[in-house]
């Protein structure tokens, strides 16, 4: 496949991970040989996840886990190494629960020579399992974004390391939302994000338990929370519909309904507009989504308080994990 790139430095790629076992072998089998270079950050994997990258040909940074993890963190090491190992034109962001489709490279490297004032492109990501449980199905959904010019991307993207380093990488802060973070800065510096409708990676989000999915949808609403604050004055009000959607129905309403109740029970009347909302929203995503994106408010409003009452008492927020 060395025909694919004019040049074989113009392309690198950082994959983070952790104890991904066989999905990180099949993520690094994914990459062309001319990719490189081709950078994998370890945050203290026990499965032989490091001796995997190295039989791969990557290079492996262990991430100082000493200091407090987030993704963000992960990413900015890669990519530090991965400038200092070559400086590559573009650089594929993946996570190591993902793998390239066949295509993607070669389409997206070449949107981004065509459009210079692209700094990021995306495509789609798919969930490898979305028959193995409801949990799952919602993961491939919610990925299914509009094509053309956009306002952020995923984990897995291609990227302009020029407009990367611009705007000093990601924020290595956030536990949450760091990719629509590091977009946020990247437009308002006069870049473009851009999906295209071009398979981009396959996601094994292995969820089989409620309690999965409520944990990822918790740390949603603590992304918005956080991005609002961070970037929800104008012109780009970043998260703050979102946030706003999740105190909403996910406290004030519920909030309402319990309280009121005390008083009349007619308030028990405000809880008839969640079936309301979901037959609203069955007749554009069908009946499944529309269930869960109506009952994840709740998580996310949970997400909410969580972030705002560890800004109040100055707690530095810990990761929320699903699997």
């Amino acid at each position: 496949m060395t025909d694919q790139f004019a040049e074989p430095s113009s392309l690198g790629a950082v994959i983070i991970g952790r104890n991904e076992g066989e999905r990180l072998v099949a993520c690094l089998a994914s990459f062309p040989q001319d990719v490189r270079p081709l950078v994998y950050v370890d945050s203290g994997s026990t499965d032989g996840s490091v001796a995997a990258a190295r039989a791969a040909g990557a290079t492996v940074v262990d991430l100082d886990m000493t200091l407090p993890f987030t993704a963000a963190r992960a990413r900015n090491a890669g990519f530090s190494r991965l400038m200092e190992e070559g400086a590559p034109e573009f650089v594929q962001f993946i996570d190591g629960d993902c793998v390239l489709q066949p295509g993607w490279l070669p389409a997206a490297r070449m949107f981004l020579i065509e459009k210079p004032k692209a700094a990021v492109v995306c495509g789609r990501r798919r969930e490898i399992h979305p028959e193995a449980s409801i949990w799952n199905r919602l993961c491939d959904a919610e990925w299914n974004t509009p094509v053309g010019r956009a306002k952020a991307c995923g984990g897995d993207a291609l990227m302009r390391t020029a407009a990367v380093r611009e705007v000093g990488g990601y924020d290595p802060q956030l536990i949450a939302g760091e990719e629509p973070e590091l977009c946020v800065r990247l437009r308002a510096a006069g870049w473009e994000v851009w999906r295209i409708d071009q398979e981009m990676t396959l996601h094994d989000a292995a969820m089989t338990r409620f309690g999965q999915w409520w944990k990822r949808t918790r740390r949603a609403g603590h992304a918005f929370a956080e991005g609002a604050a961070m970037h929800g004055a104008a012109p780009e009000f970043h998260w703050v519909t979102e946030t706003r959607r999740a105190v909403v129905w996910g406290l004030l309403l519920p909030l309402a309904g319990v309280v009121g109740s005390l008083v009349t029970p007619w308030a028990a009347m405000v809880f008839a507009a969640y079936p309301l909302q979901v037959l609203r929203l069955w007749r554009r995503m069908g009946w499944e989504r529309a269930v869960f994106v109506t009952l994840g408010k709740l998580p996310e409003a949970a997400g909410v308080v969580q972030y705002h009452l560890n800004r109040v008492l100055r707690r530095r927020a810990g990761l929320i994990e699903y699997k």
